[in-house]
């Protein structure tokens, strides 16, 4: 069983950990995928820094810090988290079991640019399989994303559902395990439905080659229905290039799952039943506590001001709060 679990390494994470290394609490750290912090181009707004610095080597120098503490770092994706007195927390490396858990992998994700998908949020559009399954129950549904975060919510969905058909919007599977629902890489046009989701649009392009006259100056090229489109020889990227020739389709579905990259804070919080805010960040009280006893989160994912400084202070604090929970937890 372990004392914390932190997840995220960016500033807020690692700063927890510091926090909870200190302590004695020996912390395991969840590097949850690349973070806003790594994704900076250059930092000079911090303190302590005479010259600016890549979010990249920010966030490096922060890992080696914590490691140089004998902090764990575990490299896994996070797939959900269980529990209520104590907490599972599942990832693609295995379950870990824990007393605590400290929620710190940035802001939330924004919805994919997808039209209907934003229009329809509430109304068959979901980011919580656990959450919405119920409401699903018999009905096809889609979920949306090619990783195992999206395995896993179809996995949630798939004793209450109907049918669950996972949609990667052209991308290609990066299951780390054998999948047992079907998989569609169309690419996914728009997410179709009025008062609530009907279904989803898709597009597929096939591909023929291009054929050009002897003089240069105009380019045929041969569609699958044998139609012939003419084009200006200037307008074309490459004469011998293969053209694409778009086809929709339209797939029913009661329910869309999104379901993109790995799971985010204020996915894993909601799907525990913690309170967010108006604004769709975690709900914490000045120690970073959520609503859910053992459950803080920190930094950019609590809202409030997106910066490095603020990352920190949040972390440090829900370290030391986690620490004390612990300790209170072990004097019963």
């Amino acid at each position: 069983m372990e004392k914390i679990i932190i997840i995220g390494a960016g500033p807020a994470g690692i700063s927890a950990a510091l926090y909870a290394a200190r302590a004695n609490m020996d912390p395991l750290v969840i590097n949850n995928g690349i973070g806003a912090l790594e994704k900076a181009e250059k930092i000079e707004n911090y303190y302590g820094m005479e010259h600016p610095v890549s979010g990249k080597e920010l966030f490096e120098t922060g890992l080696a810090q914590a490691k140089a503490l004998g902090v764990r770092i575990l490299e896994a994706q996070v797939l959900g988290i269980g529990g209520f007195d104590t907490f599972t927390v599942k990832t693609t490396a295995g379950d870990f079991d824990t007393i605590s858990v400290i929620l710190a992998t940035g802001s939330k994700r924004k919805a994919p640019a997808i039209p209907g998908i934003k229009e329809l949020e509430g109304r068959g559009v979901s980011y919580c399989a656990v959450c919405d399954a119920f409401f699903y129950r018999g009905k096809d549904v889609a979920v949306l994303g090619n990783s195992d975060f999206a395995l896993h919510e179809a996995e949630e969905l798939a004793p209450m559902a109907g049918s669950v058909t996972i949609y990667t919007d052209g991308k290609e599977p990066e299951f780390s395990r054998k999948s047992s629902f079907a998989v569609n890489t169309m690419k996914i046009q728009s997410v179709e439905g009025d008062e609530k989701v009907s279904g989803l649009r898709l597009i597929s392009q096939s591909e023929t080659d291009a054929k050009s006259d002897t003089d240069g100056e105009k380019n045929f090229q041969l569609l699958p229905e044998g139609k012939e489109a003419e084009m200006e020889a200037s307008e074309l990227h490459n004469p011998e290039s293969p053209v694409r020739d778009s086809t929709e389709t339209f797939v029913p579905a009661d329910g869309v799952f999104v379901a993109l990259g790995t799971a985010g804070s204020a996915e894993m919080a909601r799907q525990m039943g913690a309170a967010l805010t108006e604004k769709g960040n975690i709900k914490v009280n000045e120690k970073m506590e959520s609503t859910i006893p053992g459950l803080f989160a920190a930094g950019d994912c609590t809202g409030g001001l997106l910066q490095v400084a603020k990352a920190v202070y949040d972390g440090a604090q829900a370290g030391l709060s986690a620490n004390q929970y612990v300790r209170n937890r072990q004097k019963k």
